[in-house]
């Protein structure tokens, strides 16, 4: 006869999120113990999770953390959707910014090697990875710092976490203004903040692509390195944050819109999942 009750089952579901099946073939494993029984979920479910290294992990969230001045954004991967909005993937990566926010992480790596209660975070997500039964995975890390810092997050899918997060170092006053550069940050994509920041290599690569594409259209001669600059100009518009037209005003750059607001840039961070 079994020696655990069915609020055995219940408290053991509760605190792994395991199945009821499982938890009840773990506790006659354990006979009744519920320490031990959690440890044989958790041997069976990494085993598992081994199985499924290869599994791509295209779904998730990103969660942020804004405190004195330091914004610390991470995103969280998932095999499927319904993972990913599940409460207890939520719960995760609560946790999971939580020991990004300690130990000051500005990467994955770092976060990853650090250690909690003892044990590698990577051990501690691969393990509740185990319990939700899918591919758990800690894409990236990212941290900023100014006397502000705005945050962002966006929904692709009302149905879904926060696929799109932002943050926005900043100095000054206009918190509105600063926020709406963060919303534009998430809906257009700059991969640099300044043309000052686009390595020497990415530029010298567009200067020749406008090169080759203005010779092969049969420009005159005398007007191709004029043409040149205006399309590697083009590119840092596209590109740069500062460059870009600000989406509720076009007609302003980025840069314009601060300037006016009396809002000092500092960097930023742009994550979207699986992108």
């Amino acid at each position: 006869m079994a020696n655990y009750t069915a609020a055995d089952i219940k408290a053991l579901r509760d605190r792994t999120g395991a199945g009821m099946m499982a938890v009840k073939k773990a506790l006659d494993e354990a006979q009744g113990d519920q320490a031990k029984a959690i440890e044989i979920l958790r041997v069976k479910g990494l085993k598992s999770a081994s199985k499924r290294e290869d599994r791509s992990t295209s779904d998730g969230l990103v969660a942020t953390h804004v405190e004195n001045g330091v914004g610390t954004m991470i995103e969280l991967n998932s095999e499927t959707d319904f993972v990913a909005k599940s409460d207890k993937f939520g719960q995760l990566a609560d946790e999971v910014l939580k020991l990004a926010v300690e130990a000051k992480a500005d990467s994955a790596e770092a976060l990853l090697d650090s250690e909690a209660d003892g044990k590698k975070v990577s051990e501690f997500i691969a393990e509740q990875g185990a319990v939700l039964g899918e591919k758990v995975v800690l894409r990236r890390v990212g941290r900023v710092e100014g006397s502000k810092v705005d945050s962002y997050l966006h929904r692709t899918n009302p149905d879904l976490p926060p696929q799109v997060g932002v943050l926005f170092a900043y100095e000054g006053d206009d918190d509105e203004a600063a926020h709406d550069v963060a919303v534009h940050i998430a809906a257009m994509t700059p991969t640099y903040f300044s043309r000052e920041d686009v390595p020497a290599d990415v530029v010298e690569k567009e200067r020749s692509i406008a090169l080759e594409t203005s010779k092969n259209e049969g420009k005159p001669e005398q007007a191709i390195p004029k043409i040149v600059e205006g399309r590697v100009n083009a590119f840092f518009k596209d590109n740069c944050l500062l460059d870009q037209p600000f989406a509720k005003e076009p007609k302003k750059s980025v840069q314009t819109i601060l300037d006016e607001a009396k809002v000092k840039p500092l960097g930023f961070q742009r994550f979207r999942v699986g992108s």
